[in-house]
């Protein structure tokens, strides 16, 4: 009889255990880890020295002293980012492997092409940073604000073309939902990234220039090309004279470029909220924030939640806007 309640004593201990291992959100022997104990790999699915690989290293920099431990940046490009997000994917979700990404392979590429992951097939963690695409054009353009430059379109449809980084890019889908709210029109011509779509409007091969604010910004200070409007709700500081889309009625077709980080389905809820709160804190630093503001770039920092939210109304905007243009089936 005794070793029976021994035995019953025992199990209960253990079932205790378990339940509150399971409460805490962890698995069973992770839990009793100290987390992170080694380096944290964080996979960048572009080629190294480009925007969005300098934005992670400066992260990755700020948070080794927060997270007491080394960040690893590992670039895996190909497929316009898919190859990159599918191995965050497929990682273990421990922790010891994330996703530094740009707005394309997780709410736009996917709805052009088979992607080896979902909506729902990862967890958001942290939104870094913001920034809204701008629309140029040359100094001498006849018109000086972006309402001059729809009744111009409106009056010439089709004449004008913009360059941008991509076929289903953020660039494009964020162009082209402004011109379907203002009922213009103006022929996309893609290229191989910023660099060759500024080469190309400085050589006048294209009449505008569609893209960040950071490539564009020594030609407007020079005086030698104008922006008509950014394609967020707000007015940059750094190009006072392009207007909002809250200037121009319809601040809810804002889309901005942004960089976020991702971690594989099934980490465990502890884990998160240890790595959320730590790219708040390096996003919002001081050394982030004096890195990104002069390019016209804004720090976010945002919540789990926030960034999630984010990133499953742009998901069905951008499937929405392909539809309208033809990229994809209605």
């Amino acid at each position: 009889m005794k070793k029976i309640q021994l035995r019953l004593a025992a199990s209960l201990v253990t079932s205790l255990a378990l339940g509150f291992t399971a409460l805490l959100g962890t698995a069973p022997g992770v839990a009793q880890e100290k987390f992170p104990s080694r380096p944290i790999e964080m996979i960048v699915p572009t080629p190294p020295g480009g925007g969005t690989d300098t934005v992670f290293r400066q992260l990755a920099e700020i948070l080794e002293p927060i997270l007491g431990q080394k960040i690893v940046v590992v670039n895996r490009p190909g497929g316009g980012g898919l190859l990159g997000m599918a191995a965050v994917v497929n990682a273990r979700p421990d922790g010891y492997t994330l996703g530094g990404l740009w707005n394309a392979p997780l709410t736009m590429t996917p709805h052009l092409q088979a992607a080896p992951y979902g909506p729902n097939d990862y967890l958001a963690v942290s939104l870094a940073d913001t920034s809204p695409v701008v629309m140029c054009a040359k100094a001498n353009f006849p018109a000086n604000d972006a309402k001059e430059l729809f009744e111009h379109l409106k009056k010439n449809p089709g004449k004008y073309t913009y360059g941008n980084d991509g076929v289903g890019g953020t660039i494009q889908l964020a162009v082209e939902r402004i011109f379907i709210r203002a009922g213009v029109k103006m022929r996309p011509v893609p290229f191989g990234g910023a660099g060759e779509t500024l080469k190309n409007f400085l050589g006048n091969h294209v009449d505008f220039f569609g893209g960040s604010i950071t490539t564009i910004l020594p030609y407007v200070k020079d005086g030698s090309a104008k922006c008509f409007f950014t394609s967020g709700p707000e007015r940059v500081a750094s190009i006072p004279n392009a207007m909002s889309l809250t200037d121009l009625g319809m601040p809810d077709a804002a889309t901005l470029l942004w960089h976020g980080v991702v971690a594989p389905k099934g980490l465990p809820r502890d884990r998160l909220v240890l790595l959320e709160k730590a790219f708040q804190q390096a996003a919002r630093s001081d050394k982030f924030r004096q890195y990104m503001e002069p390019r016209g770039i804004k720090v976010e920092g945002s919540t789990a939640v926030e960034f999630r939210q984010l990133l499953d109304s742009e998901y069905k905007a951008m499937g929405d806007i392909m539809k309208n243009i033809g990229l994809v089936k209605k």
